[in-house]
């Protein structure tokens, strides 16, 4: 029977998910075109001579003209595979595959698996080494005590590229970030703290070093292997061990505890008995980080001792020591540096910014991607491996660090340019929205949110204040959103304002306002009146109509089309305007505008050239030159047919128009808009290249399209995004979430759609 483990899922599953679309993890995509015979040229034979040449005269120009510098070697012998052992260099594919594609996930490293089919250091050590002209950095793993210390540090002195052990160094890492933050929590300092270390196999041992580089005295480490603790003159100690022997009148892992403030566990399941827990210090550290099954299971220690601070190796626990917290992102620093090495300091400024990074707000991604709200405290001191910001913090410190220690060939200059171009590595959204947020915090602005009793946009509204691009005001109920807010853990839920229809100070000026407008459309003023008091939407966008907010944003509760009625009784289109929307899709290497895919079913000549004319002026204000086409089934005229008219027109109108200062063309079929070899066909067309601003005919196609974008395309999707309100005013789509949320409420602020 094919039984789940505690990871929720079963062999078969895993199985499955290795052999399905195609067999493995990986695949090389190329990064040029190669689909003409000059591609192929240019990519080859002749042209590939010219850089061939060049590096041949400076071999620093193999980091312009190939993969070299963002390109780390996966190697392993398959000696000591995660918790499974020695089976084999070609058993350990999976798992050094998976490692290539965490470097890729997380930090955008490239990154290539080699298992090595020998068993000698010295072969494994001459093999790698030749590998130098081909990587940027080496990644070891899964290689047995006490071979990877000797093939490491063979590796260091003879390549110079950065060489880690993870098993090692990125298990050190983790776990000393985790022990910085667990300290603090209990009031400790290292340099006071008594450790004892349970295992002496190859991460057990750079963990010690490590820890006692960041403060812990040596006298105050006692290193436990089977045999107990490690003393000078004890028999079987090889040189590694000894490096680590400490005179101790303590013969048993037992005896050691007694009295001391942390145990660090690489060892065995069960290794640790409670009882053994009990005599610990008040407030003990214990990290049983032995897999699959710690040193001692949390539940059990906490029976004991509930003043304990716990971290193990598994995700189905707090405080999990996942080396991809590191391994990526200590790469991504040393490669962006051409580092010659990754030396101690890069290492102890890695394991201190996940640290301090453990001690911020957690966002919204974070919570999304577990389930759950993590706030720093005894079950956080480690920042999950889905927080967003790793890339930033840890590869600048690592950056810096090499820097700092003189192992950096090409120190960075800008280190805030360089924040930004890791933000953007893998988050294509930042790049379009960067100087959106900039002007956001440069002129910070009161927003409504109308849905605050709602997770998705209270966590949005809380991180649109701690970023400082404004004020939230929160539209609920007074008692349930300090209570939401509680739930989230905010410090002093109090000093966010709260705006409740039951009790708001000004709700006869408002509904005096409404009924203002509405009195001729069928209203009463009862009517009027339990609509401010029940509608949110129209309670907030009241708000914003008397200068109570500056903007808002809404939409998680009601389909998108009632929302816009809602507030569209209170708020009108800008003067000679219309509302219409706009999606923007962003890829790694594009943006692209589609407007109107939300309000005007079959928009006339004169709203679809208003419709380009603003889309176009969005687009500038994002920091793009706007190339507009106008989209149909037909493009010049083929084929014929009778929807044609009002697109014609509206090019015409643009044509007339004096002011416009954009391309624009139509009509067209997508592929002429966007494909150059189908461009080609139509040499008067007057875009220079690919559309970026798509003006559709009409609401049908306009939605479908957007949707089957944001589902297929693999893109980032936002919006839709409202245009021509008097007010900003944006309408989430009900399956947003914060983070989608909190772009909105920033671009209402910002005040950037105009």
């Amino acid at each position: 029977m094919d039984e789940k483990d505690n990871t929720g899922f079963t062999t078969r599953e895993a199985l499955f998910y290795h052999e399905t679309i195609r067999p493995g993890k990986i695949e090389i995509i190329a990064s040029k075109p190669m689909t003409t015979q000059r591609d192929l040229s240019l990519a080859y034979s002749p042209g590939v001579a010219a850089p061939v040449e060049a590096i041949a005269k400076d071999p620093s120009l193999a980091a312009k003209y190939t993969a070299r510098a963002n390109l780390v070697a996966v190697i392993s012998n398959g000696t000591a595979i995660l918790g499974l052992g020695n089976l084999g260099a070609l058993a350990s594919k999976p798992v050094m595959e998976g490692k290539a594609v965490l470097f890729k996930r997380f930090a955008d490293v490239d990154s290539i698996d080699i298992e090595l089919d020998t068993e000698d250091p010295e072969a494994f050590i001459n093999a790698v080494a030749l590998m130098e002209p081909t990587f940027g950095g080496i990644n070891l793993e899964d290689i047995a005590a006490p071979e990877c210390f000797i093939i490491e540090q063979a590796l260091r002195e003879r390549m110079n590229i950065p060489v880690m052990h993870d098993d090692q160094h990125g298990t050190a890492i983790i776990a000393a970030a985790g022990l910085l933050n667990a300290a603090y929590l209990t009031g400790r300092e290292f340099k006071d703290c008594k450790m004892v270390v349970n295992g002496a196999g190859a991460s057990a041992l750079a963990c010690t070093a490590l820890i006692k580089a960041m403060g812990v005295p040596h006298e105050n480490v006692i290193v436990c292997d089977r045999s107990g603790p490690i003393y000078p003159g004890r028999e079987g100690v090889d040189q590694w061990k000894s490096a680590h022997a400490v005179d101790t009148p303590h013969r048993s892992l037992e005896e050691a505890l007694e009295g001391a403030d942390i145990f660090l566990g690489l060892s065995a399941a069960g290794a640790l008995k409670p009882e053994w827990v009990r005599k610990m210090a008040d407030q003990p550290i214990i990290f049983a980080m032995a897999n699959p099954t710690p040193e001692i299971m949390p539940d059990e220690a906490k029976a004991v001792r509930p003043d304990a601070i716990i971290a193990t190796g598994r995700s189905d626990f707090p405080n999990q020591v996942n080396n991809v917290l590191g391994f990526p992102f200590i790469f991504r620093g040393a490669l962006d540096v051409r580092a010659t090495a990754i030396n101690e300091e890069m290492k102890v400024a890695a394991a201190k910014a996940i640290a301090d990074l453990a001690r911020e707000r957690v966002p919204e991604e974070v919570a999304a991607a577990y389930g759950i709200n993590h706030k720093f405290g005894r079950e956080y001191i480690i920042p999950a491996p889905f927080d967003p910001r790793l890339i930033e913090r840890v590869s600048c410190a690592v950056a810096k660090a090499a820097m700092d220690s003189g192992v950096a060939q090409e120190p960075i200059a800008d280190f805030e340019a360089y924040s930004l171009a890791l933000r953007t590595r893998l988050n294509p959204t930042t790049a379009a929205l960067t100087r959106v947020y900039e002007d956001a915090k440069a002129n910070p602005k009161r927003i409504v949110f109308a849905e605050a009793e709602e997770d998705v946009a209270l966590r949005a509204a809380i991180q649109f204040r701690d970023f400082g691009y404004g004020t939230p005001v929160l539209v609920g109920r007074t008692d349930k959103v300090l209570e939401k807010l509680r739930e989230l853990a905010v410090d002093n839920p109090e000093s966010f304002e709260i705006a409740n229809s039951a009790n708001y100070a000004e709700i006869e000026p408002m509904v005096e306002y409404l009924y203002s407008r509405l009195q001729r459309r069928g209203y009463t003023q009862r009517d009027v009146r339990r609509m401010v008091n029940q509608e949110r939407n129209v309670f907030a966008a009241l708000l914003v109509a008397i200068g109570k907010g500056d903007g808002m944003v809404t939409g998680l509760t009601r389909t998108f089309s009632q929302t816009a009625r809602e507030i569209a009784r209170v708020l009108d289109p800008k003067p000679d305007a219309i509302l219409f929307g706009v999606h923007m899709i962003v890829g790694k290497n594009h943006t692209t505008f589609l407007a109107d895919t939300t309000m005007n079913e079959r928009p006339n000549a004169e709203q679809l050239a208003h419709i380009a004319k603003e889309t176009a002026a969005v687009a500038r204000r994002m920091g793009h030159e706007p190339r507009v086409a106008f989209l149909s089934y037909s493009t010049f005229g083929n084929p014929s047919g009778q929807w044609l008219g009002n697109i014609r027109d509206a090019v015409a109108l643009l044509d007339a128009d004096e002011s416009v200062n954009f391309e624009y063309e139509g009509e067209m079929a997508p592929d002429a808009a966007l494909n150059p070899k189908v461009m080609a066909l139509y040499p008067f067309s007057r875009l220079s290249g690919p559309a970026n601003v798509l003006i559709m005919p009409g609401l049908q196609s306009a939605n479908l399209s957007a949707k089957l974008l944001r589902e297929l395309g693999g893109d980032v999707t936002i919006g839709p995004l409202m245009i021509g309100s008097e007010k900003p005013v944006q309408i989430a789509p009900m399956t947003a979430i914060a983070p989608d949320v909190l772009t909105l409420a920033v671009l209402a602020a910002a005040g950037i759609l105009g």
